[in-house]
């Protein structure tokens, strides 16, 4: 199980977050697709984020999405994860199953 006990709140947001469109952040840790230092720099980068509640307020609305909200601060880097989303690099996770 990979999780963040120092940081639980974030970790849900961004792992809910990732879920939304397609990434399973764990499954792409142990797949090799993401470093554990680089989850744990995305993990940090969302609880040093004020928009917590934005944040919050969008995943209750959306189960599944085409991208992520432009005030995510972890946009990018969990886009570029997302198997369904258009190609922004070669590094991509396999689908959720």
């Amino acid at each position: 199980m990979i999780g963040y006990v120092d940081a639980p709140k974030a970790w849900w947001l961004t792992h809910g977050m990732a879920r939304a469109v397609g990434v399973s952040l764990p499954q792409a840790v142990t797949e090799g697709w993401l470093k554990r230092s680089e989850l744990a720099a995305i993990v940090n980068r969302c609880q040093g984020c004020d928009r917590a509640e934005r944040c919050t307020a969008w995943l209750a609305q959306a189960s599944r999405a085409s991208a992520l909200p432009a005030f995510c601060r972890n946009k990018a880097e969990i886009e570029s994860l997302a198997p369904d989303l258009p190609a922004q690099d070669a590094a991509r996770c396999p689908p959720l199953a």
